[in-house]
């Protein structure tokens, strides 16, 4: 049977709506394909190019080695040597707990911290992040084999400094550490970025410019997994300027063997320029434990220690320099006119200042007494009478002309001014008004006189060298691929202007305290050298240490006295100008002058002290 015609049109009518519909998707897919493709070539094409070629070339830092530090006569201090340091490449990492947990089982890694970086680098993602610096052998054998699982990896290889006899002068070398966000943010670091070391302290941050270098770079072409195929051009790096430090390093061993066990500090300089031959200060620390990044627990040890072995004492510590404070009143004395030096002062273990009696250290008294005896034996009361007759004021007068309440201006910075009192600023400080007793005290270097031992080297050495105070320098020289860059000079900062004849008197006197019989330095005495100093022994807690003694019980070290002495030799023609600290160690003829006696007898004989503990460390890989 045949079918009705009726049916065709609605057949023919319902086929050709499909087919529009079916040519207006064709066409909105075309379109789609057409705008996807313009957005990817036009709009985004720049990004994706960047990507692309990121994905396949890539641009790898070269870090510049750090200049090298010597001493005075160019012996190497500290060098660099090769580190092998581990990245993360953001971008090629798809799971990175994974990558962690690999990573974990071939080193020891620190996955907190990891996490932490690879987060903040997420922002740039095909910037390499460090994750861990200076990897053992045994940690760069494992890495190394298994690379090939571990996409985004790379092992770097860049110099890391090196500290060859660990915690010598490390307060004056300093230490390296790694370069905050808030350093990196503040634009005084153009040439540094996110995981360089930079210094923190002493020459190392003083003179962070200058060691650093310029960093060179690698265009590197890499696969899918980011491993490195070639290297298609280098730029090479630009290392850093050397320094030489005026230290003398045999002269700076002995001066820190001589505190080992103690807490203090060494000067040793030059009286005729300034320029630092030795600066020990004890405790101490080594610089080597920061270049891989310190553990959190250690730095809060370190840093909360009631040793404070981060302090250079030898510059930052302000202690009461004692009877060492009576060159100052002898000086000022001679220079007022009140004083005649022949004329005697009887000493009979005491002296009364209204209802308050000041004892000397000798109990039973020194008997008559003129100025040079009053040196050579240090009598106190000797000294009360005349601080009284001069008066605080004229007494800070004098003691500032020898530098002191100032700062020294130290080249490296972080030099204390100690203090000098007077009576006005007793009022501004206190709003009390200053009282007679308080000049008793300060005519011997206590009451509230605080001095630095650099401060005690420079003021020796003015007496000694016709009363010129210098600045005080430990840089000698800058250079560059074997050219002299800078060289330091002598700085001049002021003159004494004393009379010529008061300084010889006092001259005299340090001479006898070391070379006569009743000196109190005696040993300090070396023999065929002529050594002049003043002892100085400087109270700390003077109640609790009376209460103490009278219940009968032993003094805790806490309480004692601060030995101090102050040296110069030869007296003739001075070339060494020593000033040495032991914080309560007692007497500053027992603990301090044995040591100036040893640095002395060292420097101008030659004997010099080889301490297994102060060879090169070991330059290789370790962990």
């Amino acid at each position: 049977m045949k079918k009705s015609s009726s049916f065709e049109p609605h057949t023919a009518e319902i086929f050709n709506n499909r087919l529009k519909l079916v040519s207006l998707l064709v066409v909105f897919v075309f379109f789609a394909l057409v705008f996807r493709l313009w957005y990817l070539q036009l709009i985004k094409g720049s990004e994706y190019r960047i990507k692309s070629e990121n994905n396949r070339i890539r641009l790898q830092d070269i870090p510049p080695f750090r200049g090298m530090i010597f001493d005075r006569q160019g012996d190497l201090l500290v060098d660099n040597r090769p580190s092998y340091d581990m990245y993360i490449i953001p971008e090629d990492v798809q799971d990175k707990d994974k990558l962690l947990d690999n990573l974990g089982e071939l080193a020891d890694l620190d996955r907190e911290q990891a996490l932490q970086r690879l987060s903040a680098g997420r922002k740039y993602p095909f910037r390499p992040v460090l994750i861990k610096r200076d990897l053992s052998w045994p940690e760069l054998a494992r890495v190394e084999t298994n690379l090939y699982n571990l996409p985004g990896v790379m092992i770097q290889v860049k110099p890391q400094r090196n500290y060859l006899f660990g915690k010598f002068a490390s307060h004056v070398i300093g230490y390296l550490g790694e370069i905050s966000e808030t350093q990196l943010a503040s634009g005084r670091y153009p040439d540094n970025k996110r995981g360089d070391l930079i210094g923190k302290y002493g020459v190392e941050m003083c003179w962070q410019k200058q060691l650093n270098g310029f960093r060179g770079g690698e265009q590197v072409e890499v696969d899918a997994a980011g491993r490195k195929l070639r290297v298609i051009s280098r730029k090479p790096p630009v290392s850093g300027a050397n320094i030489a430090l005026t230290l003398d390093k045999d002269l700076q061993i002995l001066a820190e063997e001589c505190l080992n066990g103690k807490k203090g500090a060494v000067v040793a300089l030059d009286p005729g320029t300034g320029e630092i031959l030795a600066m020990a200060s004890r405790p101490a620390f080594d610089p080597n434990l920061f270049i891989r990044g310190i553990d959190p627990k250690e730095w809060r040890r370190i840093v909360s220690s009631k040793d404070s072995p981060l302090q250079n004492r030898a510059i930052a510590g302000q202690y009461p320099p004692g009877s060492v404070f009576k060159i100052v009143v002898a000086l000022a004395g001679l220079e007022e006119g009140i004083l005649d030096p022949s004329e005697e002062v009887f000493c009979n273990g005491s002296y009364t200042v209204g209802r308050r009696s000041y004892r000397c250290w000798k109990r039973g008294g020194h008997g008559p007494m003129a100025l040079h005896d009053a040196l050579v034996q240090s009598c106190d009361v000797y000294f009360y009478k005349l601080g009284r007759r001069l008066g605080v004021d004229k007494i800070a007068e004098y003691a500032e002309r020898l530098g002191l309440g100032h700062r020294p201006g130290f080249d490296l910075g972080m030099d204390k001014p100690g203090l000098i009192p007077t009576t006005r600023w007793k009022l501004k400080r206190w709003g009390i008004p200053w009282q007679p007793g308080e000049t008793i005290s300060t005519s011997i270097g206590q009451s509230y006189v605080l001095v630095t031992p650099l401060q005690m080297a420079l003021m020796i050495a003015a007496i000694f060298n016709g009363g010129v105070l210098y600045q005080p320098q430990v840089i000698k020289w800058v250079g560059k691929d074997g050219r002299m860059i800078r060289e330091f000079k002598p700085v001049l900062k002021r003159r004494l202007n004393a009379k010529p004849e008061n300084l010889e008197l006092i001259k005299y006197a340090l001479v006898g305290v070391v070379n006569e019989p009743r000196g109190t330095g005696r040993r300090a005495k070396v023999k065929g050298i002529t050594v002049a100093g003043k002892t100085g022994t400087a109270q700390v807690v003077t109640l609790e240490k009376e209460k103490i003694a009278k219940a009968g019980g032993e003094v805790p070290p806490e309480f004692r006295d601060h030995a101090w002495f102050v040296a110069v030799a030869p007296a003739e023609h001075p070339r060494l100008a020593i000033a040495v600290l032991v914080e309560n160690g007692g007497h500053g003829g027992s603990a301090a002058a044995p040591i100036a006696g040893r640095l002395i007898e060292a420097y101008f004989t030659g004997k010099r002290v080889a301490d297994a503990g102060t060879r090169p460390q070991q330059t290789g890989l370790t962990n």
